[in-house]
């Protein structure tokens, strides 16, 4: 357990002791947890560029809805992989661009390390 979620956890205990109002407490970036979908998790995360506009989306394929449009050289971290119907999807954060920050998928064929 990271130290920040121990003060989080024994604040919310002394207050609750003490009869105060519960606290409630963001996730942290470094919680968002991997999606079901992901069949093959790689060992360190890979940095790739986007090599076309590719579509964000909230899935691994074209089924999912759109949360952004990356454009050519847009930098995208991805952490595992999906293949539902035999086309690479990689799941990931979008680290550069107007979409900094956002995650979800992207089509793997337009990604070059």
């Amino acid at each position: 357990m990271h130290i920040a979620a121990r003060v989080v956890a024994l604040t919310s205990a002394v207050l609750l002791t003490a009869g105060g109002a519960a606290l409630a407490v963001a996730p942290t970036a470094s919680a968002v947890s991997r999606p079901s979908q992901c069949q093959y998790v790689w060992n360190t995360p890979h940095n790739a560029k986007t090599t076309a506009a590719v579509n964000l989306r909230t899935g691994p394929s074209t089924s999912y809805t759109s949360i952004g449009i990356l454009s050519r050289g847009t930098g995208f971290t991805h952490y595992c992989i999906a293949y539902p119907t035999g086309n690479n999807w990689a799941w990931g954060k979008v680290t550069s661009g107007a979409n900094a920050g956002k995650w979800g998928w992207v089509y793997y064929n337009y990604l070059t390390l």
